[in-house]
């Protein structure tokens, strides 16, 4: 049986089938709601239930407790209405256009940057591109039927090949095979674009960027698109990596320094060793921000990488004054974080 949803404020009203999330529905129907993981782990896409109930599937505890529940809020993409409900979300308009698609592409390119992150450069079909915003994942269908979603790092308009950032992860059964056993010339399969983390260009505000690990990946590809687009924002990344070999490409964002004066970059080091004989930054990457920020209320956010870290970022900026919808962020979800073998 299929129950109404109403959105507000834009009065839109759409059928969700039995068995349905309310994201579900919203993306069948073209209505394009912010989300990220679609896991109910990131937190993405949580907004309020105006009236009627939801009953939530798994989901992470610290990305909505039961106290918030009580209050009318829920996670959209684990939601199931119990009958007819009244939601609040805005629409994002940026990817209205913008289709999903399943496609097949080729391993063009495997590129070993560092000892535990490979460079994936994968070639769409001739006479096929992806229209996506940078910033924006895909979904690769493994071989068993999952799903591992990456982030894409080459920017829209270098579009020759798609740029994955894949790091070896001990366990990781697909990134195992990215590895170990992958072969240039293989051909996989992918759903995308996805997500709604990317660059708010009717913004004027300053920005800083925050990335751990691999979350550089669409870190990457907003700042490539920001630059190419003539983006004068003053832009600011931390990124933030255990050790000195960590950070697997520290020469891009160095010359985006050398060659754009309103990009600065901070890279932050954990567990330093000797070896790396580190004379920067060290500590946690968002308690850099804090040190360098004490008003945030200026300024955007573009937040990616551990869970944890995403987290402590949100709840610390918007205590310096960033508001809370000025914190963009795309939470990085290991299989095992999402219940997934």
């Amino acid at each position: 049986m299929s129950s109404q949803l109403i959105i507000e404020p834009s009065k839109q009203q759409l059928l969700v089938e039995e068995g349905e999330t309310i994201l579900d529905a919203a993306m069948r129907a073209g209505f394009n709601m912010p989300y990220g993981c679609r896991n109910g782990a990131c937190g993405a896409c949580k907004g309020r239930v105006l009236a009627g109930e939801v009953s939530h599937r798994e989901h992470s505890g610290s990305v909505l407790n039961k106290t918030e529940e009580a209050q009318g809020l829920a996670l959209f993409c684990c939601a199931e209405p119990q009958g007819d409900v009244v939601i609040e979300c805005r629409e994002i308009q940026a990817t209205k256009d913008i289709q999903i698609r399943t496609l097949p592409c080729r391993v063009e390119k495997i590129d070993r940057v560092s000892n535990d992150v490979a460079v994936l450069a994968l070639k769409l079909p001739t006479k096929e591109r992806l229209q996506f915003l940078a910033g924006q994942y895909i979904d690769i269908h493994t071989k068993d039927g999952k799903k591992r979603s990456f982030s894409l790092a080459n920017p829209p308009h270098s579009e020759e090949y798609l740029q994955l950032h894949v790091r070896l992860v001990p366990g990781g059964e697909f990134s195992e095979y990215v590895h170990n056993s992958m072969r240039e010339r293989e051909i996989l399969r992918f759903t995308g674009p996805l997500g709604s983390f990317f660059l708010r260009e009717e913004s004027d505000k300053p920005i800083i960027f925050l990335a751990s690990g691999t979350g550089f990946a669409p870190i990457k590809s907003i700042v490539e698109h920001a630059i190419r687009k003539g983006v004068q924002r003053e832009m600011i990344l931390y990124w933030g990596a255990r050790t000195l070999d960590d950070l697997y490409m520290p020469e891009l964002p160095s010359q985006w320094q050398a060659e754009y004066p309103n990009f600065t970059f901070i890279p932050v080091l954990s567990e330093a060793r000797p070896e790396d004989a580190w004379h920067g930054r060290s500590g946690f990457v968002h308690e850099a921000v804090l040190h360098d920020f004490a008003d945030l209320s200026g300024y955007q956010v573009y937040a990616c990488g551990a869970p944890m870290m995403v987290e402590a970022a949100h709840g610390s900026f918007t205590g310096r004054g960033l508001p809370s919808d000025e914190f963009f962020s795309d939470a990085f979800f290991l299989a095992k974080d999402l219940g997934k073998n």
